[in-house]
């Protein structure tokens, strides 16, 4: 029975756990039930408020009641721990010099990513770190882009980096190196593959038909590459036309969409063990910029096409509304309704229909005026706002 228990005690933290870029899965979605169904005037109740994080656009990871991001103060960006019960700074560990950009913003916008006890972090500059989660001690680092040949790309280093195994999926975008993988433990090479330039967008791998592969938008295109070797499968360039790779693919069922910035373009592809053909291609994206990107619930992608919140039909690529809703933002889905952050920082609930967008509630974050580009993120029944240099926690479960 006390073994049973454990178990259930252990599974149940797993549960509220968001290790990573968009939460378990990659995916913007959060499995969490029992939360408000509306809120309060005002918004749910604040449970703390904490400041010192710095600059930058990383968004909070949460695992075992640690929540973990990176900022940028002064002439250096940081790894940050805190309490995510209290917003108690833990810890924080300085990585590379600050990051300056006059038009898409100051400091770190890749998110950390946690697997067995470590951080594993990129920097702006393309600084990877490998720290102790308990600590922040440095346990191993490497700048991926100046490593493997690779370039600066306009707005920032901005991908997360993806944990599969042992391996360490990184995209720092030099000649034959487009892709790499890391022994995760020390940082040593296990393969590389393709000479694309790096895009902004995370990586994903998934299973197709028994055979692991890595999904990587990069700056020239979408590839397809063999997880346990680093074989490039397929390659698909014409996805890119004005923009880099901006948005997480999105998986489903063989079926992969890809979107890069604004409202470029979109695709869906169908998707083999060896095999890529196209299903659909449009010029109108389904995404705004790399820390935006939409989720998909049943048969219907929710997210924003340029400024506009959009519901467009997964298969076909049809829209099916448009709605201003609370302003430009990023898309978290949680216990059938839609989360909702504006750049101006107004939080939107609302319902998920693919007839029509019918919102619920809103407020208005209490943030200094900086846009509030980092997606939102829920668990243990919380839900967690960082905007630039400020965090703040929201009690979301239902009485």
């Amino acid at each position: 029975m006390l073994r049973f228990l454990i178990m259930l005690l252990s599974l149940t933290a797993l549960a509220a756990d968001w290790p990573q870029w968009r939460g378990p899965h990659r995916d913007g979605i959060s499995s969490e039930t029992g939360l408000l169904t509306v809120w309060p005037t005002g918004g749910p109740r604040m449970l703390w408020k904490t400041s010192g994080l710095g600059e930058g656009y990383s968004s909070p990871v949460i695992v075992q009641g640690r929540l973990y991001t990176q900022g940028q103060r002064g002439d250096h960006q940081y790894v940050l721990a805190f309490d995510a019960a209290t917003g108690k700074k833990l810890w924080e560990t300085p990585t590379t010099a600050a990051f300056h950009h006059r038009q898409a913003g100051n400091g770190p916008r890749g998110t950390p990513t946690i697997d067995s006890g470590r951080v594993y972090a990129e920097a702006a500059d393309g600084m990877l770190v490998c720290l102790v989660t308990a600590t922040g001690k440095v346990i191993w680092s490497q700048n991926v882009v100046r490593k493997y040949g690779g370039s600066q790309i306009m707005w920032g280093i901005g991908e997360s980096p993806l944990v599969d195994g042992d391996r360490l999926i990184m995209m720092p975008g030099g000649p034959g190196a487009a892709v790499v993988s890391l022994n995760k433990l020390n940082g040593s090479l296990q393969w590389k593959t393709g000479s694309d330039e790096a895009g902004y967008a995370a990586a994903l791998v998934v299973d197709i038909g028994g055979m692991r592969q890595v999904l990587a938008l990069t700056g020239q295109s979408l590839l397809g590459i063999k997880e346990d070797s680093g074989e490039m499968l397929w390659r698909y360039p014409k996805i890119i036309t004005r923009w880099p790779g901006m948005a997480t693919p999105i998986y489903h069922d063989g079926y992969l969409f890809v979107s890069t910035a604004f409202d470029a373009d979109c695709a869906l592809l169908k998707l083999g063990p060896r095999t890529m053909s196209e299903v659909y291609f449009k010029h109108a994206g389904m995404s705004y910029f790399y820390y935006w990107t939409s989720v998909l619930i049943g048969d219907t992608l929710y997210g924003y096409s340029n400024s506009v919140l959009t519901a467009m039909d997964f298969k076909t690529g049809k829209v099916l509304w448009k709605e201003r809703s609370v302003g430009k933002g990023s898309v978290l889905y949680a216990d059938q309704r839609l989360y909702v952050l504006s750049e101006e920082g107004v939080m939107g609930l609302a319902e998920v229909t693919p007839q029509k967008y019918k919102e619920i509630s809103r407020f208005e974050v209490p943030i200094a005026q900086a846009p509030a580009r980092t997606p939102p993120v829920i668990s243990d029944g919380k839900l967690y706002l960082r905007v630039q240099d400020n965090l703040i926690c929201y009690d979301i479960k239902a009485p």
